[in-house]
Parts: C-alpha cells; sequence; structure tokens
C-alpha cells in the first residue's frame, strides 16, 4: 500500500496542520535546551568557579555586548544572502548553527575550579562567545522564520503558541530536574555534574533542530523571480525602518523588561531558595507551578486571538502580571512553608499575565515583520528579528550584572554559597519582588502603550499586503 499523499493547499504547499506546530515547537526546545543553563552561570562562576562577583558582572556585561551586536550582524548576512538553497535559507542556517550546539553550551561550564584567574576570565569569555556565535546561527533565523510558515492570523497564532510550549517544555525539564542533580547536601552547586548537564542536553537540542527542519513547510514566498529586480540590501537603512517600526519597538520594549526582570532575578531567586526558604532543590519545582497558566492557555490560544486580537490580549496579561508583582512586595513571604505558599500563588498569577503574553509574543513578532513590508516595501526578516533580539540581548546581559551588583551592595557574598546570612537573604527577597514588577510594568508599556497593532489595523494591514503579493 503506497504512502498517504498530503493535502494541499490552493498554492500546492502542504496545508497547514498540527505538524507545522510541532515542528516550530521543536524549534525552540532546541533553542532552550542551549538556552536554560544560562540562569546557571553567574552561581555556576560566582560559587563553583570561586570568580569576584564584581569582576563577573563586568565580563557578562562584556560578552553580552557583543552577544547584541552579534544579532543583527547574522541578521543582516542572512538578508543579504541571495543564494539559492535546496529548501530555504533559514533552515540551512539553522542546521548550520545546531550542528555547534552539540557542544557550544558545555563550553560556558568547563569545571576547572583550580585555574589561575587569568585561565577563568578566559575560558568564561571564550566559552561564551563560541557558544553565541552559534546560538545566534541558528536563533535568529528561527525567530525570522514564523512569518514564512503562514501568511494566515490564525496560523501565527499557533505558531506562536506552540513556540511558547517548546520553551516552555525546554525550560521546564531542566529547571525541575537539575536542582535536584547539580547541588549537595548544603545547597553548594557541582561544577562537574553542571558541565555534564550541558553536554547532554547540547546532543537533545539537535535532534530537536532535525525534526523541526524536516518537518517545516515554507509558503510565504520571499524568493526573487527571474527577471525580476530587488533594491540591493541596505543594513543602515533596515536598522533606519526598525526604529521606525512601531509594533517592533514596542514588542521589543516588553520582551527587555521581561529579560531584565525574569534574567535578572535568576541569581537573586536561587540565593532566596538556598539562604531564605533552605530549600534550593524546590527553586525548580515552584518555577514549574508558575507555569501551570502556560500550559492552561496554549489550547485556547488561537481562538482567543482570532475573537480579541493579539494586542488585546497580552495588554490584559500584562497588567495581570502588574498586579502579581505588586503582590510579591507587599505579601508576607515569610521564611517558611507558609511564606513558600504565597511565593506560589503569586508567581501563578503573574505567569497568568507572563503565559498570555508569551503565547502571542511571536506572532506579535511575525506581524510586525509584515508591518515592515506594509510600510517601508521590504520584509527585512533576519534584520527586523535581529535587531529585536539585539535588544533583548541587551537586557539579558544589562539584567544579570546590574542585578548582582544590587546584590553585592545588599551584602551578598559569593564565598558563603548556600549560607547567606538571614539579612542578605531578606535583601534577597525584595528584591526579587522589585525586579518582577519592574519587569511587568516594562510589559504593560511596550504592549499597551507603543505596540500598534490591534486587531483591526492587523487584518487591514494583511488584506493590503495580499492584494500587492497578488498583484
Amino acid at each position: 500500500m503506497g504512502k498517504k499523499a498530503p493535502v494541499l493547499d490552493a498554492q500546492g504547499h502542504r496545508k497547514f496542520s498540527m505538524r507545522d506546530n510541532i515542528a516550530y515547537a521543536m524549534g525552540d526546545f532546541g533553542c532552550n535546551m542551549s538556552f536554560a543553563l544560562k540562569g546557571t552561570l553567574i552561581i555556576f562562576w560566582t560559587q563553583f568557579m570561586g570568580m569576584d562577583s564584581m569582576l563577573y558582572a563586568g565580563l557578562l556585561l562584556l560578552v553580552q555586548i557583543w552577544d547584541a551586536i552579534n544579532d543583527p550582524l547574522i541578521g543582516s548576512i542572512i538578508d543579504a544572502d541571495k543564494r539559492k538553497y535546496k529548501r530555504n535559507k533559514f533552515l540551512a542556517y539553522i542546521f548550520a548553527g545546531s550542528i555547534g550546539l552539540v557542544v557550544a553550551g558545555a563550553l560556558c561550564f568547563v569545571p576547572l575550579p583550580n585555574a589561575s584567574a587569568m585561565a577563568k576570565n578566559i575560558i568564561f569569555v571564550a566559552g561564551y562567545v563560541i557558544w553565541d556565535a552559534f546560538y545566534t546561527v541558528a536563533n535568529v533565523p528561527y525567530g525570522s522564520l514564523l512569518g514564512l510558515i503562514s501568511d494566515d492570523a490564525g496560523d501565527r497564532a499557533s505558531l506562536s503558541a506552540f513556540r511558547s510550549v517548546g520553551s516552555l517544555v525546554g525550560n521546564m525539564v531542566p529547571m525541575v530536574i537539575l536542582p535536584f542533580i547539580i547541588y549537595d547536601e548544603n545547597q553548594n552547586i557541582v561544577g562537574q555534574k553542571v558541565f555534564l548537564a550541558a553536554l547532554i542536553m547540547g546532543i537533545l537540542g539537535f535532534f530537536a533542530f532535525q525534526f523541526m527542519i524536516r518537518n517545516t513547510e515554507i509558503r510565504v514566498d520571499t524568493e526573487v523571480k527571474a527577471g525580476e529586480e530587488r533594491e540591493k540590501f541596505n543594513v543602515i537603512k533596515a536598522m533606519g525602518n526598525f526604529v521606525k517600526n512601531r509594533p517592533a519597538v514596542g514588542a521589543t520594549v516588553a520582551a527587555m523588561g521581561m529579560f531584565i526582570g525574569m534574567q535578572g532575578s535568576t541569581a537573586a531567586v536561587t540565593v532566596l531558595f538556598q539562604s531564605y526558604f533552605k530549600a534550593v532543590e524546590l527553586s525548580g519545582i515552584v518555577s514549574a507551578f508558575a507555569m501551570i497558566p502556560i500550559v492552561l492557555f496554549t489550547p485556547l490560544a488561537r481562538k482567543m486571538v482570532v475573537k480579541y486580537g493579539k494586542k488585546e490580549l497580552a495588554t490584559v496579561g500584562s497588567l495581570a502580571s502588574v498586579i502579581a508583582g505588586v503582590m510579591l512586595v507587599v505579601m508576607p513571604i515569610t521564611p517558611d512553608m507558609k511564606g513558600v505558599v504565597i511565593y506560589i500563588l503569586c508567581q501563578l498569577i503573574f505567569a497568568l499575565g507572563m503565559g498570555i503574553y508569551s503565547t502571542v509574543s511571536w506572532g506579535m513578532m511575525g506581524d510586525a515583520i509584515d508591518y515592515n513590508e506594509w510600510k517601508f516595501g521590504t520584509r527585512e526578516e533576519g534584520t527586523v528579528y535581529a535587531m529585536h533580539s539585539f535588544f533583548r540581548k541587551l537586557a539579558q546581559g544589562a539584567g544579570p550584572s546590574l542585578v548582582l551588583v544590587i546584590m553585592v551592595f545588599l551584602g551578598y557574598v559569593e564565598e558563603n554559597q548556600g549560607s547567606q546570612t538571614m539579612e542578605v537573604a531578606t535583601n534577597m527577597r525584595y528584591l526579587v519582588a522589585a525586579l518582577y514588577l519592574v519587569a511587568a510594568i516594562f510589559m504593560f508599556v511596550g504592549l499597551g502603550l507603543i505596540y500598534n497593532l490591534n486587531k483591526k489595523t492587523t487584518q487591514k494591514m494583511s488584506e493590503e499586503l495580499a492584494e500587492r503579493r497578488a498583484a
């Protein structure tokens, strides 16, 4: 009996289906197999490797600035690449990046605590730069791909929601399991176990990327036809278009706030559970509880986006997160199980808002790429997404670096590892709350006040673009 033929759409492409959603989700799962351990960097390098916290903050900011610059460089290279690929240039770049990521993540966690101070500095910077190069080559085209899989608003909502699922699983599995593995009975991190975990996660990520590449169908045609002329790519003009692209700027402000608060709070949260609640192994489980609202909202995302619109849903979600941030600051979160329960309840409300935003966030960026074409006549997928990623990366670097400086100012001592004083632990409790509140406020400003593609405008944009492409 022959193989069943796939159902095709009017353009001859395989019809959009759950296969596309799962494939796209596996892409972010692959990214997060490499990215999930990034939050462990501070604890690994300041507690296990013994690097001075202020020095680490400086080096982290240095490599993150390079990390941020690297994204628009890669994005502009992809946009300027006019070579013909067997399937699609974005998939070709993702394949190349996925190969390097097999081992690149582990290079950030080479366990040599007795090495000289200069050797540690070199190992950290070199390992991070190599990892970042491969991660960018895979992640920038992956983010740009959403707008090419389908131009249907419902399909994009599904892809964005399933990307969030891939990210969720890619983050949650290590988040829950690793605290039980990489810490000893004294709440101290064990570097050799982190290195081994990074290697295993790199291999899992590679296979996830291969699944995505083999099951992705490109339906939006952006190739130059024979005899057709296209304006020569101008990276400066493309970056200028990004600054004038209000939806892209709004989505970027929201993402920057999220990363300044969420990524910045990672080390403080670890110390909170090490020395305030004295149960670091619970940190992953508590974080996993906070993912429940995302899981519950994801199946509803497509219908709700079609009914209400992405901007409208994301704005409501950001308001829920603001309320939860205020609760984290004012509620009596005590250093016992009662305090843990209150902390979890606040996290659930915060995550509800975050979940609504995250499930539509990538769809919003897909619309921002379309906005670029609508307003300026050029798609520039790679550059728009890369500039978005550039500012996200700046936030990812500035957040942890700034927070680590604040932690030191509040009394954090890396040599004490999991045994900070109660005064320091209490400071971490309020620092974490403040960071979550700041993140939520940034999200509301970006989504509610700057991002201007509401449901009606998005529909108008899609219709006009469809008419242009048909012509």
